[in-house]
């Protein structure tokens, strides 16, 4: 553990995930090194195994954020409001969703490697604001959708949770992508973020 206080440490995490996410937005998870990180940061690069020994961890730490994110949305949508019908249920879980395009992005990458590149009590960190997210959704189920079971809130997160991890490939579609379909005659209809969310979410209710 680096010296210094509490607050110099999450200091200087937040800025090597900033750093990281920065470089997110125009580079590719394989193309991001730690020496990409450590030049968007302000002190040197092993200043940066300090807090994080991979680069598996950093992007970890950003996949929790997203989540932490997620659920301050998902927290309005609880405090928010008194009732909601299913259809705008719906609506507003699948806004919230379409707001957090970087989660779907990172959702879409291999993280069964992400988590076992990293130590257990980053990994345990992340589970908390990945849990949270499960059970905010849950929240929303029970106060909104009062005539489903324990049981159907269940089925309802394990269909819902993986489908989210296919969002982003079927929605952030390449001109390269949108060209090979064309030229296999694939007859596909391309969706934004919150139709397919939403759409989904309907049949779910």
């Amino acid at each position: 553990m680096p010296k210094g206080s509490p607050e110099r440490t999450a200091a200087r995490k937040e800025e090597i995930i900033s750093a990281c996410e920065k470089l997110y937005q125009t580079m590719s998870f394989k193309d991001i090194t730690l020496k990409e990180i450590g030049n968007e940061t302000s002190f040197s690069r092993p200043t940066i195994y300090n807090y994080f020994q991979t680069k598996e961890e950093i992007f970890l730490a950003l996949y929790e954020l997203e989540y932490d994110r997620w659920n301050e949305e998902l927290t309005d949508i609880l405090k928010n409001n008194e009732t909601l019908t299913k259809e705008q249920t719906a609506e507003k879980i699948a806004v919230s969703i379409a707001n957090r395009r970087q989660l779907l992005k990172l959702l879409s990458m291999n993280n069964y490697d992400m988590e076992a590149n990293s130590r257990p009590e980053l990994l345990t960190s992340f589970k908390v604001a990945y849990g949270q997210s499960m059970k905010n959704v849950c929240m929303i189920l029970t106060k909104f959708c009062p005539e489903k079971s324990v049981k159907e809130i269940q089925d309802f997160i394990y269909v819902f949770f993986p489908f989210m991890f296919g969002i982003y490939p079927y929605t952030a579609v390449t001109d390269k992508q949108r060209e090979a379909m064309k030229q296999a005659n694939v007859d596909y209809v391309y969706q934004s973020i919150f139709e397919i969310t939403n759409n989904c979410l309907l049949k779910l209710l």
